[in-house]
């Protein structure tokens, strides 16, 4: 295993500040009735509120809030339910000691969430939809580039790659520059390589030993893999919820190649793992 770090380096969120020398954790806050792992569960206001309480107190200082599922299949969502879904979640959570991202490939609900207190662009297409790269420069406020090809519906038809990581970095890098020259800020872009998203469980692994590559591009790297279905492929066809200890493990390597961000379902068990790491890290013999 090749372990990476990154110089310590600041990410502005509005009134707040990340320091990206040290992991953050991303609590994955699904306000669907049909996201993948924990559809339907938060979908009640104040079922997330407390969720999302929960993970702050568990150790997440990023609460990501998606009103969209973007599993294959996944019922559209117009604009208002989306903003039905997150507005109010937003709104409550605003105020509390925690950077609120939102999940969203649709610039009138970034729009929207950021009037209400957001502070980052989580966006899974890399802001292809009209309108998203002018909104991203307006706003002001960190984006995170996700690679994908095509759509949620069709995307495993293009996980064909003759060098994975090389086209990864590659069509990211082609993301990141028409975000530029739309004048989205350099110190603002975050990058995901896009586990599980045209993407299978072979290429998925072979992401992950590589992740250090990444890093190339020079910006903040973002690792969101929990409970995703090529862990459960690895570990026998399990259902999500059984594939904790696997996602900790893949985040935890993911770490050790220089993501500064991990996005989490389990939050307590993420903490835990990247404590001992620090730990492991900071202590030397004498």
């Amino acid at each position: 295993m090749r372990l990476m770090s990154l110089p310590q380096r600041y990410l502005q969120c509005r009134e707040k500040t990340l320091d990206l020398s040290k992991p953050h954790i991303m609590g994955i806050l699904n306000v669907t009735p049909d996201s993948f792992s924990d559809g339907g569960r938060y979908l009640d206001q104040n079922k997330a509120i407390a969720h999302a309480q929960e993970m702050i107190t568990a150790g997440a200082s990023i609460i990501d809030i998606g009103g969209e599922s973007t599993r294959p299949g996944a019922a559209k969502v117009s604009v208002e339910q989306e903003l039905q879904r997150i507005i109010p979640v937003v709104q409550a959570l605003h105020g509390l000691d925690v950077v609120l991202s939102i999940d969203t490939s649709t610039p009138e609900v970034i729009e929207a969430a950021v009037a209400q207190g957001a502070h980052i662009w989580n966006d899974v297409r890399a802001l292809k939809r009209p309108g998203a790269l002018e909104m991203a420069a307006q706003l002001a406020i960190p984006v995170i580039m996700m690679h994908m090809r095509g759509e949620p519906d069709n995307m495993q038809q293009f996980a064909q790659y003759d060098e994975l990581c090389d086209e990864i970095i590659f069509e990211l890098k082609e993301r990141i520059s028409a975000a530029i020259e739309m004048g989205v800020q350099r110190d603002h872009i975050l990058i995901d390589p896009g586990f599980g998203f045209a993407k299978d469980t072979t290429q998925n692994l072979a992401l992950l030993r590589q992740l250090y590559r990444l890093n190339e591009l020079g910006f903040p790297l973002v690792s969101a893999l929990s409970r995703k279905r090529f862990i459960g492929d690895v570990l026998g066809g399990v259902d999500a919820p059984q594939r904790v200890l696997a996602s900790v493990t893949a985040h935890l390597i993911s770490i050790q190649q220089g993501a500064c961000i991990v996005r989490a379902h389990d939050v307590a068990e993420m903490k835990q793992a990247i404590v001992l790491w620090q730990a492991m890290q900071a202590t030397t013999i004498t």
